[in-house]
Parts: structure tokens; sequence; C-alpha cells
């Protein structure tokens, strides 16, 4: 654990918060994560503030507008691009000054869900043209250099980057569908998936010095392809591994094994009919743990909770009861109850 800047049994959330006051959310994750907080996004805002949108306003010397369809690369930032800017700057001061804190964890669409989610002119996906795929995380790795130097001036906090790719199970399976919706675009080959994003993650490691997080909410993440391409931690959603092949599971447990952190999803995102405890909570990182051949010690030297997916459609009393929930899975990894 010395390697890692968060303590031992810090917890953290993957990103979205409810409602539309930065400084709101931002009181909440400082004040539940006190260890390993987030900068919060707040999709509710609307254009610009969701995953594509806020990555695009990292862009350099790109673009992006709002169509019927979605994000399209316009010619010159306009209305929409400006708006996500802004936004952005919005949440930058509303965390400028989180004293205390040793870490803060920044999100950003990684580069296969960012080049699946913007249009090209003619209305494909920037996926379907490679120099274009590559163009925009060349773009996305120059903004985020400025920043990740931003967000660390402005809190004293050591920076972990963690890139979002909810579409990557779909670019790789070739089930994005084209514009006429009655065709899909060609499946990306591994290897070049691999390779894009190996070279974004080293670039990420380097801007920050510390590891970096790529995170899949998929019941099947391609947790082997994502250790390969350099992710210093992977996040996942525990409680979708009930029923796991034995190839995945065998893929997390080489990832576990080489020193990849796991950062896994155990609280609702959203609240359950009935709240569960903490033991029923830790349940599924408990098992992975046992089935897997780890000492549970593990779970506290490399591992760190969070909620299964983000809060954007949950309410802000299970917020806070799901970070504090979260909290007190990462202190239980590190001095587990009695009876566990």
């Amino acid at each position: 654990m010395s390697e890692l800047v968060w303590p031992s049994g810090a917890a953290t959330a993957i990103g979205s918060m409810p409602g539309t006051d930065p400084a709101e959310a931002a009181a909440v994750v400082l004040g539940e994560l006190p260890d390993f907080p987030h900068l919060p996004e707040l999709p509710a805002r609307g254009v610009g503030a969701d995953l594509i949108g806020r990555t695009a306003a990292m862009l350099v010397d790109l673009a992006i507008e709002v169509v019927p369809s979605g994000y399209r690369v316009a010619a010159r930032p306009g209305r929409d691009h400006r708006r996500a800017v802004d936004l952005l700057r919005w949440d930058l001061d509303a965390v400028t000054g989180a004293a205390g804190a040793p870490v803060i964890k920044t999100q950003i669409a990684g580069p296969w869900t960012l080049a699946a989610g913007i249009e090209l002119p003619r209305g494909h996906r920037v996926l379907t043209d490679r120099g274009a795929v590559r163009e925009f995380a060349e773009s996305a790795l120059e903004g985020l250099a400025a920043h990740v130097a931003e967000l660390k001036a402005r809190t004293g906090a050591e920076v972990v980057v963690q890139f979002d790719e909810p579409a990557l199970p779909d670019v790789l399976a070739g089930a994005l569908s084209t514009p006429s919706g009655y065709g899909t675009v060609p499946a990306v080959p591994e290897p070049e998936a691999r390779e894009l994003l190996n070279r974004v993650v080293e670039r990420a490691g380097a801007l920050t010095g510390q590891p970096v997080v790529v995170h899949c909410c998929a019941a099947r993440p391609p947790v082997g392809l994502l250790r390969q391409a350099g992710a210093g931690a992977l996040a996942i959603d525990a409680t979708l591994l009930a029923g796991a092949p034995s190839s995945l599971l065998d893929e997390l447990g080489e990832a576990w094994d080489s020193g990849t952190v796991l950062f896994l999803g155990l609280v609702p995102a959203l609240e359950p009919a009935r709240r569960p405890s903490l033991r029923e909570l830790a349940r599924p990182a408990l098992d992975l743990a046992d089935r897997l051949g780890f000492n549970r010690s593990t779970l506290a030297a490399r591992a760190v909770p969070t909620p299964t997916c983000g809060f954007a459609g949950a309410t802000a009393d299970w917020v806070r009861r799901a970070l504090k929930l979260t909290t007190d899975l990462g202190k239980a990894f590190v001095e587990p109850p009695e009876g566990w």
C-alpha cells in the first residue's frame, strides 16, 4: 500500500451525482469520502454535463455541437461547446481549496467510448475513422494534462485519473448501430483496442504519477484486455460477478495477483426496497477473494469499495447513506467485524 496515494481502507465513488448544484455535490463528496474524494459530475444539468460532453470540454483544437442524434464534431467552438467548458469550470471552482484529502479522482471518457459517442460531420461515429479516433484521443490527452495540472493546483491533492469505458464491450463486439439504425459498426480488433488504451493509460499515468483507473460497469468487462493495456486499477460492478465464467474469474485473479487494484462496486447506486446490512453488501467482495484463493486481507491491500455505478438517478438522501456505507466497507476491509 505504500505505493498507493490513497490510504488503506479508503473508499470512493464512480463520478456522477444527482442534482444541479456543483457546490452542494462537492460538499457531500468531500464530507463523506474524506480519504478519496472525486470531482463530481452532474449530468442532470443537461448538454455538456454528461460523460461525453464533459470530456469534450477538455478537447484541444477540436469542438463539438449538439444535433438531434447527439454530439457531433463542429468546425469551431459554439454555444454547446462553450457551455460544456463553463460547466467543467464551475465544477473545478466547487472543489477549490478542498484541504485535507491526500488525493482526488477525476473522470474522463476513455478513447473508445469517446469515439463511439461523437459523430463526424456526415453523421457516422468517430469510431468509423481510425485517424479521427487517434486525433480525438490525442486531443483529449492534451486537455487532460491541463485539467490535471489545474485540479492539482486548486486542491493541493494528488490526482488519480479514471477512464470510463462503458461502450468498450460493444465496440469490441461490433454492436454499435450505424446512423441508419439498420446496421452496426464493425468490431474493433482487441489488439487495436488494447494498443490505443495502453497509449492513453501510459500518458495519463505519466501526468499524475499515480495508478490509472479504467472503469467498465458491464456484466462481463474485458478485464484481461484492460490489464494488458496497463490499467493500475479496474473499476467493476462486483454484484454482477455471480455466475461469472471461469475465464473472467481467471482474468480477475491474474490482475489481482499482478498488483492491480480492484475498485469493487458493492453499494447499490439506486436505493433498494430493503436496505441491506454491511455484511450483505460486502458478500460479493468476500466471495470473490474466496473463489480466487486470496486471503481476505487482500481486500484491505488491493481493493477499494465503490457504489455499483454513478448516482445520477439517485435521491440526495440515498447518496449520503450509500457513501457512508461505502466508507464503512473500506473500514471493514481493514478491520473485519467479528463473524465475517
